[in-house]
């Protein structure tokens, strides 16, 4: 299983107080992704730059996806600006592979036929291993929910369990993601400002 995968399934699998916002999860999707490209050695980070290391198979397709699209020219690119390239629509295509290999359900009612809109999670061992990894505390996994709303930040000391990398990636999500509320924030007083003038005319 892989790091993307296993937030997938949290954010599934767990009960937030608030939904999981699709595009704040689709950034830390990409996060993910690189955190495992960086542990395959198929990239190496230079500051904030992700350098590509050598192609290779990595046994999932969409992380061999991810691997394939890196810049591999230089000046490469920035783990931000990886983070708005790569996110777009990434929950959506995880959620696709989870389908299409049999790890979700579509429950079906008597009076529905099918709902397609509603996925719930089979249970698997990749389902198995994710609670595992998110129960155990394992930090990459404990930030990266913490970004997308399921859990409050780890303590402190768990960012002394990564590397500076890591760090880098975890921070340049946590401030995506905040980017992406801020700019939701904007797009909600504007509306409710647009709203306000046709209640008036």
């Amino acid at each position: 299983m892989t790091t993307p995968r296993d937030l997938l399934i949290s954010t599934m699998d767990v009960e937030a107080g608030r939904p999981v916002e699709q595009g704040d999860l689709s950034l830390a999707l990409a996060g993910a992704e690189l955190i495992d490209l960086r542990d395959a050695q198929a990239i190496t980070l230079d500051g904030d730059r992700i350098v590509p290391g050598a192609q290779q198979d990595l046994d999932d397709r969409l992380l061999d996806e991810a691997a394939s699209s890196v810049t591999r020219q230089e000046p490469y690119e920035s783990v931000e600006d990886w983070l708005w390239r790569r996110g777009q629509g990434l929950a959506a295509a995880y959620l696709a592979a989870l389908d299409a290999e049999g790890q979700t359900t579509r429950p079906r009612h008597q009076w529905i036929p099918f709902r397609g809109d509603v996925a719930a999670l089979a249970d698997s061992p990749a389902r198995r291993h994710a609670a595992d990894r998110r129960t155990s505390g394992e930090p990459v996994l404990a930030f990266l929910t913490a970004a997308v709303g399921i859990h409050d930040e780890p303590a402190e000391e768990a960012a002394d369990l990564v590397d500076d990398a890591v760090v880098t990636v975890l921070a340049a999500v946590n401030d995506a993601v905040r980017e992406l509320e801020a700019v939701r924030q904007r797009r909600s007083i504007e509306n409710a400002a647009f709203d306000n003038v046709w209640r008036g005319l």
